[in-house]
């Protein structure tokens, strides 16, 4: 009996107020998606530095008869300077890994790197490129310690370090990351003033049926849980469809355009976003609750 009672109370409040529950379900959907958005950016945040610091290598540029540095002094690299960096590089502990590529084997990639651009690869010899060493290290930050030792080295031309290339992209979509985080901010504020208006507008709706329930012995409780669940609802019904922006975005964006275009990174997949569903179920459920039980606590006078 007092289940159907409180089920009663509730579809009696939504009914009454649907233009303002309208109204909290489109501003906790909108909220709940930008911050089901920022944290989505932040897993493909780590998903791409997991993917490009795995595979990044510091390349040392030998010198050679194109060298544009003072250190090379217009001379190619002799075979003592190349085993004396060959002998360093290997003794080096930040080291993992060393590559040696010779011009003939920069000339074989750079022709597979550019096998579509037939007019460029006929422009450019062998001879144009320089030989390099490749190297990859156990820690990519540690870019600044291999730089230091090797930079000035006799033979050495010098030292390009992808990460710098990657990094502005990363610290790109971190402010991207931190924009939608602020706006989510700023929907959550306005999605929680929404809900306390609203049940606040429904408990003076309603002060009558209320006063009747104190006078007959209810508990304070018992009055409000019918407008804490019109709350939550209201919330839970946001978050589902948020979730189903953040999978229609996802599939329509990333799968459907980004992925087949960009496919020199490697992107979250739908388990990122199935893991995201329930945060945001419940980050609705919360937010309305909340939100309707301070609310009830300041308002709800009988």
């Amino acid at each position: 009996m007092r289940a159907q009672f409180i089920l009663s109370e509730i579809g009696i409040g939504l009914r009454r107020n649907v233009t303002m529950t309208i109204a909290v379900i489109v501003t906790v959907m909108i909220t709940l998606f930008l911050a089901g958005t920022g944290l989505l950016v932040h897993k493909q945040v780590d998903v791409m530095k997991g993917y490009w610091y795995d595979k990044i290598e510091v390349t040392i540029y030998l010198c050679g008869e194109n060298s544009s540095s003072t250190n090379c002094g217009g001379k190619d690299v002799t075979e003592e300077q190349r085993q004396q960096l060959n002998t360093d590089l290997h003794s080096t502990p930040e080291v993992q890994k060393v590559y040696y590529e010779s011009k003939q084997d920069a000339y074989k990639r750079f022709v597979q790197d550019f096998k579509e651009s037939k007019d460029l690869v006929q422009n450019v010899s062998p001879d144009a490129l320089p030989e390099s060493y490749r190297v990859k290290l156990k820690d990519p930050k540690q870019f600044d310690v291999l730089a230091t030792n090797f930079q000035d080295r006799p033979g050495v031309d010098s030292v390009q370090d992808l990460k710098k290339v990657l990094d502005p992209v990363f610290k790109l979509l971190n402010v991207m990351q931190g924009v939608a985080w602020f706006v989510a901010g700023i929907m959550l504020l306005s999605a929680m003033i929404l809900i306390s208006n609203t049940i606040r507008l429904a408990a003076f709706s309603r002060r009558r049926e209320t006063g009747i329930m104190r006078l007959v012995g209810a508990s304070n409780f018992y009055i409000q849980v019918p407008f804490l669940l019109e709350g939550a609802i209201a919330g839970l019904l946001g978050g589902v469809g948020a979730c189903g922006l953040l999978a229609l975005g996802y599939q329509f964006i990333i799968v459907d355009r980004v992925r087949p275009l960009v496919r020199f990174t490697k992107f979250i997949g739908w388990d990122a976003v199935t893991s995201t569903v329930p945060l945001v179920l419940l980050a609705g459920i919360v937010m309305a609750g909340l939100a309707s039980f301070f609310t009830l606590r300041r308002h709800l006078r009988v």
